[in-house]
């Protein structure tokens, strides 16, 4: 195991304590704080939750450089992790860009109109790019990745496809932080800039963790069980 990991023995409230960040990932399972002293294997237990992929989400959240086993993922039940992924879309479309967007509209009180123009057609031109994006996943990769766990398989379907094409919808947001950083003039609210970029910053973040999730469990997990479906 990796020496830098969390273990069904880990108590959940230490889990916490060592990554705060992790607190939106106990709502995506259906966990609510008031847990006491309960272990991660208890509360999956009580939960009926995955501990396998459970305790792989939250060491991907909180070390960079974790790397499942093959043993590990293999454990990994499809259906449960695409309902992961699927709360997390949500959780980003209604709350992280909602959010964004209300404090967009806020910073952009008193400023010119040109610069509000730039600001809001930026916006939503990366809304309309993430929304594309998640699209595809829960219209075609999820559906699939449901199906092949169920041992049912497309011929006109891999997920070579989806690995080959995934993109980091995450790096325009880097263009959005330098523009309210140099280009906003001084009259626009310095603590509402604040309040936004540091928003921005956290939803870019959670970004580059989701797609490495996709990365480091669904593109493998799948690849997989397609493996184990080609030699029969």
């Amino acid at each position: 195991m990796y020496y830098n990991s969390f273990s069904p023995a880990t108590k959940l409230v230490d889990l916490i304590l060592t990554n705060y960040k992790l607190l939106p990932i106990l709502n995506r399972f259906g966990i609510t704080l008031g847990f006491g002293d309960k272990t991660i294997q208890e509360i999956c237990d009580q939960r009926r939750i995955s501990i396998d992929l459970f305790i792989t989400i939250c060491n991907i959240y909180t070390f960079e450089d974790y790397l499942p086993s093959e043993s590990t993922i293999r454990d990994i039940d499809s259906v449960e992790l695409v309902d992961f992924l699927q709360n997390t879309h949500n959780y980003f479309l209604h709350d992280s860009l909602r959010e964004i967007e209300n404090r967009l509209k806020s910073i952009c009180e008193g400023c010119e109109e040109d610069h509000i123009n730039m600001l809001h057609q930026f916006f939503y031109d990366y809304k309309t790019e993430v929304i594309n994006h998640f699209n595809y996943e829960e219209e075609i990769v999820f559906p699939y990745m449901k199906d092949i766990g169920k041992k049912t398989f497309r011929p006109d379907y891999s997920i070579k496809l989806f690995e080959e094409s995934h993109t980091n919808i995450e790096d325009k947001l880097s263009d959005l932080k330098s523009i309210i950083i140099k280009y906003l003039p001084q009259c626009c609210s310095s603590e509402k800039r604040g309040l936004l970029l540091e928003k921005l910053f956290c939803f870019q973040e959670e970004l580059i963790i989701h797609s490495r999730i996709e990365e480091k469990i669904l593109i493998p997990l799948a690849s997989q069980i397609e493996r184990e479906y080609a030699k029969k």
